[in-house]
């Protein structure tokens, strides 16, 4: 797994996520989690700075989490509660965290953080071994933007306006994507990769570690999919033995 969130990006990373990151912005996310977990403690994927754990941890349910940034897990520390939820360095694709859990939680497109599709599908293999049974997986990844490409065309911009100048490059050979960052009046450039994953090879991946799709929404309202907005949101269930 790549570790790009160190350094200065993990510094402004809250400063960047601002906007998602307002009690309002996570409220309806936070109501699913809680939902999900149903009492039981929650393990987070790449929980980074505790953008979401802090928050569901307030809301009662006891979060730990995996992370590969020893940069983003300072800033959560540094947080109110921080010091309070414990956090394993390392890759989540591998480590393992002690216990079993009613929910794993994997949110803001970070599973494409895995650019390797033997990466992703151990990944959801990780989840599932740190799930009791009945226990949930969930997701927040979306389908690419594909069919916004006309012949020829190789990027699709994602935010255009004065202060931030976004757009993602596809390689549709080797299913990875670029997603480029300008911030002109704060002189920044920043590039990512990632690798995207359809939702059948998702649900396929979930099928192999022993998991069975529960639920599929556009967004954390839980809006039902459809031909304009396939979805974003994934649930699968641990199938009990």
């Amino acid at each position: 797994m790549q570790n790009i969130f160190t350094g200065e990006v993990a510094e402004r990373y809250d400063a960047d996520c601002a906007d998602v990151s307002t009690p309002e912005a996570l409220a309806p996310m936070l109501d699913v989690l809680v939902d999900l977990a149903d009492g039981d403690p929650a393990l987070e994927f790449a929980i980074g700075t505790g953008r979401v754990a802090l928050p569901l941890a307030a809301r009662g349910v006891p979060v730990s989490g995996i992370e590969l940034s020893e940069d983003m897990i300072a800033r959560l520390r540094a947080k109110p509660g921080g010091e309070d939820v414990p956090v394993v360095v390392g890759d989540m694709a591998s480590a393992r965290v002690p216990g079993r859990f009613g929910l794993v939680y994997l949110v803001f497109n970070t599973l494409s953080n895995l650019i390797e599709q033997d990466e992703q599908v151990a990944c959801f293999a990780n989840a599932a071994a740190h799930l009791a049974p009945g226990g949930c997986f969930v997701v927040e990844q979306g389908e690419p933007e594909l069919r916004l490409l006309p012949p020829g065309a190789v990027a699709v911009p994602f935010e255009v306006d004065g202060e931030h100048l976004g757009f993602d490059t596809y390689d549709l050979v080797t299913q990875r994507l670029t997603s480029h960052h300008y911030r002109p009046g704060q002189g920044r450039v920043f590039a990512s990769v990632h690798r995207y994953a359809w939702f059948g090879e998702m649900d396929l991946m979930a099928r192999q570690a022993g998991l069975r799709l529960r639920h599929r929404w556009a967004d954390w309202d839980r809006t039902p999919p459809s031909n304009d907005d396939t979805g974003r949101i994934s649930v699968w269930e641990r199938v009990a033995a």
